[in-house]
């Protein structure tokens, strides 16, 4: 919106620097985008009346023109312009003037003609026009402002001013108006504001005017509908002062009545439309929503096609006249020939004025100042302000205005709390110095007790509704610059909760564990389960699935990574270790109260190269990392994973997961040549068991011996139950035990496999004997054998074979060479070294 000061001045007395009311209306949450100075380089253009128009020769597009300059002086001028004639007034601007754009004038020749000066068009001269043509001053009045030679400035009355640009925000539909900026500059700076009663001039008898109808079909939508009859008028041209001031404000003069009504509305915010009487059918408007296909041919000469959620001006015949809030119809536009005129000035409903300004594609300064809210109160002094400013036109009211009221918002009173404002704003700011901020701004205060103001809201800013909002003004007329920062203090300090760091502590120990942490979609398509043997009829469809084929939530986090895995091997990038967090979906069975799918948080594991083994040596990093103690290993089969190399994971009584290899044809059918190692775990049901809190014992210093046991076992007893044995052997020399080697050959029966395992002893307080190995590796085999159909390989003659540690305390050794068709050697006895 774009405001001079000099018209800023009509309502207060600014008499600070430009800079200071730049500063203060940014301060204000107005910021001011150009600050542009008009008027200023006219000195030495001067009024002169042209004598003679004559050709070049040899030149046809300049023309040479005398022109009287005052006193009697004759000034040859070369002039390429051709919009005036012999005896009209035109700017001249003389030898030695610098105009507004920075050009200098000179005296110089042109095709041998001497031109002493130049004759100006409106953009040289920095004023509203454009470089058509030479400007003629045929609206100057004969006298003394006529004169040749009379300064251009005080011909026209341009007295140097200062036009602001700023940026009014949909909260602020006061400063839509020029009033209401100077009412905010006026209570920030201390300095008075009034607005002027305007003064209406003659009015005819009642009797002797046919009053006008007003009907309004739709309440909800116009709250107020004022219709004044203005009568006497004579339409011409505004004075020169209301035209300059709106080309100054942004818009162009077009005549006496428009430009009233135009300059009303940028004075005091208030929309008007004045519609020649004499073509309004039946003397009469009404107000109503428009009929389906109806249609409107507005003042822009475009016909527009209207909906019912449109609200209409229409003609005492019911014919739409204009669009309410918006735009005027052409039918009743105001010209040469319009004597009297209908005002109408009303308060439409915002809502509906922007639903109807955005459909249509229709945006004028009407409805800009309609959707944020105009004020109703302020119809009467808009109506009075038009009539005031025509009133030199002739213009008289006939008879009195109809004014139909509706449903206006309401406006309760809103209780502030003191307490609440220097809590919120940090300052300490007493209901004296409240109700010196808001009450020059129309927020009327008064005591209610306990520490409270009663703040009664003023009509024209219907954006204030609730105590936060008094709070806001109250901040804006205190300076915002004036309020402390401070850092805002909450006695609740963020962070994660137990789960989620668990969780976190879940993939770093999978990070940890050299595998990088992918992300697979959530949707998949049916032939996707089905190629990972799993069920999908257990999955959830998706009614609307962003790909069509993609119409299943996924069951497991199997499809996904076996997916990444494949993709990896496609493009060379073979033995990849990847893992994923995310949410699995289950159909939940029919007799279930619950309609919601089951879903859960899972965490899956998949070791491209790496077989079940190595899944099982990433579940023990997960629960020495969680510290979970009570936990075992069930073999079973489950869809998709290996028949005989898969085992349910249960932490005392609760299933928690499943560990050991993807099924082959799982993998054959994703072109995957790899064995994959897998582990998928129930992230909630893994941490809701008991974890964590583990107690810390010393490091001993003393040496370890490491002991290699291979066992021969039954194909279905499981590697884990072996090992659950071995730990809980009751050696308290076993620190460490590891399962390195699984073998099937024709070195083991039928029916059976060989599991080789590393032992390591070590004790606490001293340097363990050959003795002592022995004990402990005896009571280790004598555990495995007594538990499960179990034998020691090493035990079968030539096979065994005990190596003396130069760790221990003495050397010992008992005969016999490893297997040739084993991958270790059994019952090794190495020394490992101690810790210091």
């Amino acid at each position: 919106m774009r405001v001079p000061l000099s018209w800023l001045r009509q309502f207060t007395p600014l008499d600070v620097p430009v800079e200071e009311v730049v500063a203060t209306l940014d301060d204000l949450g107005l910021a001011v985008e150009s600050v542009t100075r008009v008027g200023d380089g006219l000195e030495g253009v001067v009024v002169a009346r042209v004598l003679e128009i004559s050709a070049i020769a040899g030149a046809d597009r300049i023309q040479a023109v005398r022109v009287d300059a005052g006193a009697g002086q004759s000034v040859p001028v070369v002039c390429g312009a051709w919009n005036f004639a012999v005896g009209d007034l035109v700017p001249l601007a003389t030898v030695g003037t610098v105009l507004p754009g920075g050009m200098e004038i000179a005296a110089r020749r042109m095709r041998g003609v001497p031109s002493e000066g130049m004759l100006c068009a409106p953009d040289e001269l920095g004023l509203p026009g454009g470089h058509d043509g030479i400007l003629v001053l045929d609206d100057l009045e004969e006298g003394e402002g006529s004169a040749p030679g009379t300064p251009l400035a005080d011909a026209l009355g341009l007295a140097p001013d200062t036009v602001l640009e700023l940026e009014v925000n949909a909260n602020r539909p006061d400063a839509m108006s020029v009033a209401g900026v100077a009412r905010d500059l006026a209570a920030r700076l201390g300095l008075g504001f009034s607005l002027p009663e305007p003064e209406v001039g003659g009015r005819q008898e009642p009797r002797r005017v046919e009053p006008v109808s007003v009907r309004v079909d739709d309440p909800e939508r116009c709250g107020r509908f004022v219709a004044q009859v203005v009568a006497g008028i004579t339409v011409g041209p505004s004075p020169a002062w209301i035209a300059r001031r709106l080309e100054r404000a942004g818009m162009r003069a077009i005549n006496n009545v428009v430009d009233a009504s135009n300059y009303v509305m940028l004075e005091l915010g208030q929309p008007t439309h004045p519609y020649d009487l004499a073509r309004l059918p039946g003397r009469g408007l009404g107000v109503r929503r428009a009929r389906t296909g109806e249609s409107l041919v507005t003042l822009d000469g475009i016909t527009r096609t209207l909906s019912v959620d449109d609200l209409l001006i229409c003609d005492g015949e019911d014919q739409p006249v204009g669009i309410a809030g918006v735009m005027g119809g052409a039918s009743s536009e105001i010209d040469s020939a319009t004597t009297e005129v209908v005002l109408e000035a009303a308060w439409f409903e915002p809502l509906s004025v922007s639903r109807t300004s955005r459909r249509l594609k229709l945006r004028s300064e009407a409805s800009a100042r309609f959707e944020k809210g105009c004020d109703w109160t302020g119809i009467d002094r808009a109506v009075a302000r038009f009539c005031e400013l025509l009133a030199p036109a002739g213009a008289v009211l006939a008879g009195s205005p109809v004014d139909v009221v509706g449903r206006l918002p309401d406006r309760p009173p809103v209780v502030l709390r003191v307490a609440r404002v220097e809590e919120l704003l940090g300052t300490s700011l007493g209901p004296d110095e409240i109700t010196r901020l808001l009450d020059p701004i129309g927020f009327t205060t008064t005591p209610a007790g306990d520490g409270c103001l009663e703040v009664v809201l003023p009509p024209w800013r219907l954006d204030s509704t609730a105590e936060i909002d008094v709070v806001e003004e109250i901040a804006r007329l205190h300076g915002y610059r004036r309020i402390p920062p401070t850092v805002p203090r909450s006695p609740l300090a963020g962070g994660l909760s137990p789960y989620q760091r668990d969780r976190r502590q879940l993939r770093q120990l999978l990070a940890g564990a050299g595998a990088d942490e992918a992300w697979t979609t959530t949707f998949l398509s049916p032939s996707d389960l089905a190629r990972c043997r799993l069920d999908a009829g257990d999955a959830v469809a998706v009614t609307n699935p962003l790909v069509a084929e993609e119409s299943r939530l996924r069951t497991s986090l199997l499809p996904g990574l076996v997916g990444a895995v494949a993709y990896n091997a496609r493009h060379r990038q073979t033995g990849v270790s990847l893992f994923e967090v995310g949410h699995t979906f289950r159909r939940r069975a029919a007799s279930c109260d619950q309609q919601l799918p089951e879903e859960v948080e899972a965490i899956a594991y998949a070791g491209a190269g790496r077989d079940a083994t190595e899944a099982v040596t990433v579940w023990h990093l997960v629960a020495d990392g969680l510290v979970l103690d009570d936990w075992r290993l069930e073999a079973v089969t489950a869809p998709g994973l290996h028949a005989t190399r898969t085992a349910r994971l249960w932490c005392g009584d609760v299933d928690v997961g499943l560990v050991g290899e993807i099924d082959p044809d799982v993998l054959a059918a994703h072109d995957i040549t790899e064995r994959v190692a897998w582990l998928e775990l129930d992230v909630a049901r893994v941490l809701a068991t008991p974890h964590g809190g583990g107690s810390y014992r010393p490091v001993s210093r003393f040496p370890s011996s490491d002991v290699d046991l291979a066992f021969e076992v039954d194909e279905a007893t499981p590697a884990a139950e072996v090992e659950a044995t071995l730990r809980g052997s009751g050696s308290p020399l076993l620190v460490g035990l590891r399962l390195f080697d699984v073998y099937r050959g024709d070195r083991v029966a039928p029916g059976r496999r060989g599991l080789a395992w590393t032992a390591r002893f070590q004790a606490p307080d001293r340097t363990l004997t050959d003795e002592d190995v022995a004990e402990a590796r005896r009571r280790l085999v004598a555990a495995v054998e007594q538990r499960h159909p179990a034998t020691l390989r090493g035990s079968r003659p030539g096979v065994e074979r005990i190596e003396a540690s130069a760790g221990t305390a003495g050397n010992a050794a008992q005969g016999g060479a490893a297997s040739s068709g084993e991958r270790s050697e059994p019952g090794v006895h190495r020394p490992t070294g101690g810790s210091s």
